[in-house]
């Protein structure tokens, strides 16, 4: 029996005008922040980079590339790690979707996820035109409420309504050691200043690029995992930066359970990154494949009627089996 032709995935970029004149390899690396320096060349050293119009394979990672021009990069379908291809939906009407995304499901494609995404699994379930459109995100193993609006109506309202901070955001985690007390944090984020990791966020002062966060954290409940106290919190984000509270919680020494990204040495995230460790392996030195993040709540106008409206999402029963709200 011959074997099954192999499939390829094809990712296009146009070159914008900020980066008229990049290398191509600073073009790749600025675009595929995931990307390491040492996996930027060796794609374009197996000739996976190309001209969109003409097919044309560029090998020179000092070529320059120019504002206008689209490229693709091509290369064979990663397997994909086994997910939860599915959700909850919690309510539906005509303007608006609300769901509860599973953990372990990333919402976009990305380096090691094609078809095992949450967008692959709306066109499934929906259909390829289903109309609906994201108004935020989740982070791949956070779980919980996520609202979409129509592409072509009520997704700008969406939009508008979470970049106005009218929308109320309420999470439980768990989290490392005993937090005594109710604390707000306010600190300034950007990517992670000195780190060897591209997606890492970190403090960074608004003075040399960081953006205003804050959070307010609250502490509910006192437990234990594997022989550590941990305590169960509710975090009510002010501000929507990316990682916001895994970070935050971790500068004041209280890491989210499992996240392996800020609740390890870097060193150990590296591994992953650039020394072909599986990234379920440090799930099984956390002692839980997810991060235990959950998007419990959201107050938001509905873009249709006005009216506050609340949806919420169980504690997942993988957290509830460590320590119960």
């Amino acid at each position: 029996m011959s074997e099954p032709p192999e499939e390829f995935i094809e990712i296009p970029l146009v070159v914008d005008p900020a980066r008229d004149g990049f290398r191509l390899d600073r073009f790749l690396s600025s675009r595929i922040a995931r990307l390491s320096r040492t996996r930027v060349q060796t794609i374009v050293d197996n000739g996976q980079v190309r001209r969109a119009d003409t097919g044309e394979v560029l090998r020179r990672a000092s070529q320059r590339v120019r504002a206008g021009e689209s490229l693709v990069i091509r290369r064979p379908a990663p397997q994909e790690p086994e997910v939860v291809l599915d959700y909850r939906e919690i309510f539906r009407d005509p303007d608006l979707l609300v769901i509860d995304k599973p953990a372990g499901l990333p919402v976009h494609p990305s380096a090691s996820y094609h078809r095992h995404t949450l967008t692959q699994v709306l066109r499934t379930r929906l259909g390829t035109g289903h109309g609906w459109d994201m108004a935020h995100r989740l982070d791949r193993e956070t779980s919980g409420v996520m609202v979409f609006g129509r592409r072509e109506g009520s997704a700008t309202a969406l939009k508008k309504a979470f970049l106005g901070r009218e929308v109320a955001k309420t999470y439980l985690a768990l989290v490392h050691g005993c937090l005594e007390e109710h604390v707000r944090i306010d600190m300034s984020l950007g990517f992670a200043i000195g780190s060897k990791i591209r997606i890492k966020i970190g403090p960074v002062p608004v003075v040399d690029g960081g953006l205003p966060a804050a959070t307010t954290v609250r502490p509910l409940r006192r437990g234990e995992f594997r022989g550590k106290p941990i305590t169960l919190v509710e975090a009510l984000p002010e501000t929507g930066r990316q990682h916001q509270i895994r970070v935050h919680l971790a500068e004041i020494g209280h890491a989210v359970v499992g996240d392996k990204l800020y609740g390890l040495p870097e060193e150990e995230f590296l591994k992953v990154v650039e020394g072909g460790r599986k990234l379920h392996e440090l799930g099984a030195d956390l002692g839980l494949q997810r991060h235990a993040l959950h998007a419990a709540a959201l107050t938001l106008p509905h873009p249709g009627t006005g009216e506050r409206v609340q949806f919420t999402a169980p504690w997942p029963s993988e957290l509830a089996a460590i320590l119960s709200p």
